[in-house]
């Protein structure tokens, strides 16, 4: 079971994959998702039920005074913790996100923006993630995000 405490560190899950090609499905919503390859996301890790997950940071995903832009926090946020549910899904069940909320802790910037998404419940029709989004510079690793996501399992 994911672990509780503070900080940014998510624990490995002990979910069981409902599809035994998970893998492959979690790594097509990587490469094969334009919006995706545009912002240059990267897939780092994949476990069943947790995904971490990083983009390379350049001018381009900045706002106009310097720092990473809160969209681009939150679509890897949001992204990642779908990727992180659809590892658990049936085959033939896509997921999609219905709600979720991001709180901005601090200014981002930094050269990379790395993300640590896990399924906390998962159920027949709905799963509940939590992803946390920090940038890295250097040696210095600062907690920048974190985000609560509700995923739809729905049935192709």
């Amino acid at each position: 079971m994911p672990t509780e405490g503070s900080g940014a560190a998510i624990a490995a899950s002990a979910f069981t994959p409902r599809d035994p090609d998970w893998r492959a499905r979690v790594e097509r919503l990587f490469s094969q998702a334009p919006f995706l390859a545009l912002l240059g996301v990267e897939l780092l890790d994949l476990q069943p039920g947790r995904v971490v997950t990083r983009i390379p940071l350049a001018t381009r995903h900045c706002q106009q005074d310097g720092y990473v832009h809160a969209g681009v926090q939150a679509t890897l946020a949001d992204h990642s913790a779908g990727a992180a549910s659809s590892s658990l899904v049936s085959a033939g069940t896509i997921v999609l996100t219905a709600e979720f909320k991001i709180t901005l802790l601090r200014p981002a910037r930094g050269e990379i923006l790395l993300c640590e998404s896990e399924v906390v419940k998962t159920g027949r029709m709905l799963s509940f993630c939590r992803s946390e989004v920090m940038t890295l510079d250097g040696t210095q690793k600062l907690h920048v995000a974190s985000a609560s996501v509700t995923i739809a399992h729905v049935m192709r």
